[in-house]
């Protein structure tokens, strides 16, 4: 079981992370955190869609309305050149504290199997 306050600050990463390979709307983004993480991780539209008006605040994302043929309109997000530098600053940070707990905790990548 994954905290929920370990969850909220993996978040980011993971949907800018996501939007890196492709424009995607919300909930796209969230099946595929679930599927994959293999469920571990579940983002429902209460949480999920307030991260993705922050980040577009914050000019990371940029938000387009399209409208597929035959399905109703949705907003598709794409990463921008500032979120590529966040991401990037992020995963530097994530890699170092993975690292740190690791290290603290007695963590082998052999002990998890």
């Amino acid at each position: 079981m994954i905290s929920r306050e370990l969850k909220k600050g993996s978040t980011e990463i993971l949907i800018l992370s996501l939007l890196e390979e492709q424009s995607r709307h919300g909930y796209e983004l969230g099946k595929l955190i679930e599927s994959r993480s293999e469920g571990v991780l579940k983002l429902n539209a209460a949480s999920l869609y307030p991260i993705l008006y922050r980040l577009e605040a914050q000019k990371w994302i940029k938000g387009s309305w399209e409208k597929p043929k035959g399905g109703r309109r949705r907003r598709c997000y794409s990463l921008t050149a500032a979120g590529k530098k966040m991401l990037l600053i992020q995963r530097k940070s994530w890699r170092s504290f993975v690292n740190a707990i690791e290290k603290v905790a007695g963590i082998r990548h052999a002990e998890l199997d």
